[in-house]
C-alpha cells in the first residue's frame, strides 16, 4: 500500500486481482462481525456477508457489498485521490480506532458527477469509500430479497429515466410550435 497525501491505496495484489480484492474485502468484513459487531441486537444475521458486481468504473474498483449490518457499494481508487484526510482520519490514527460504518462524508466526480461517499479505513483494504444504499436489512429474510428490492430500484430509475427523456423531448416540440406561433402574422 502506497502512503501519499495521507491516503492509504490498495496494494498491487488486490489492485490487479478480482478475486483477490473481493477475498480481502470478504475476510475483513467477517472480522468486524466476529468482533466489534458481534451481539450487535441491529444484525440481522440471516443475511451473509457477499461482495458483488465487482468491476472497474475509470480509477476505479467498485463493488456491492452485503453484511448484516448494511448494503452498500464500496469504491477503491488506483491511486491516492487530491483529497484531504480529514482529521482523525489517517491510516495511523485509524489503525486502532473503533469500526465506524460510515466515516466522514467527501465529495468526488465519477464519471462526470459528482459523488458523495462515506471515508472509511481498514488496515488491510486501505482508505476507501463507501456509499450506503440500505442500512436498515432488519426486514430481509435472506439476500435474494434486498437484490430484488435493489433490483426493483434500478428498474425505477431507469423508467423514469426514459419517461423524462420522453418529457423532455416533448416540452421541447410544444416550446418550439408556440414559439413560431408567436411569430406568424395574426398570432
Amino acid at each position: 500500500m502506497v502512503l501519499e497525501s495521507g491516503w492509504q491505496t490498495l496494494g498491487p495484489d488486490l489492485t490487479e486481482d478480482d478475486e483477490a480484492l473481493s477475498s480481502m474485502v470478504l475476510e475483513v468484513h467477517r472480522s468486524l462481525l466476529e468482533g466489534p459487531l458481534a451481539g450487535d441486537p441491529s444484525l440481522n444475521l440471516a443475511l451473509p456477508i457477499q461482495p458483488r458486481a465487482l468491476r472497474r468504473i475509470e480509477d476505479w474498483r467498485v463493488l456491492l457489498l452485503l453484511t448484516p449490518w448494511m448494503f452498500a457499494r464500496l469504491l477503491f481508487p488506483d491511486r491516492p485521490l487530491d483529497i484531504d484526510i480529514p482529521p482523525g482520519w489517517s491510516a495511523g490514527e485509524r489503525s486502532d480506532a473503533d469500526y465506524l460504518v460510515l466515516g466522514p462524508m467527501l465529495s468526488l466526480e465519477l464519471l462526470g458527477q459528482v459523488q458523495r461517499a462515506h471515508l472509511n479505513y481498514h488496515s488491510r483494504l486501505g482508505h476507501y469509500l463507501l456509499q450506503p444504499i440500505c442500512l436498515d436489512l432488519e426486514r430481509y429474510a435472506d439476500p435474494e430479497a434486498v437484490f430484488e428490492d435493489w433490483n426493483q430500484v434500478i428498474r425505477t430509475r431507469d423508467e423514469n429515466m426514459e419517461q423524462a427523456r420522453r418529457d423532455c423531448a416533448m416540452q421541447k416540440e410544444i416550446s418550439r410550435r408556440e414559439l413560431f406561433r408567436r411569430l406568424k402574422p395574426g398570432a
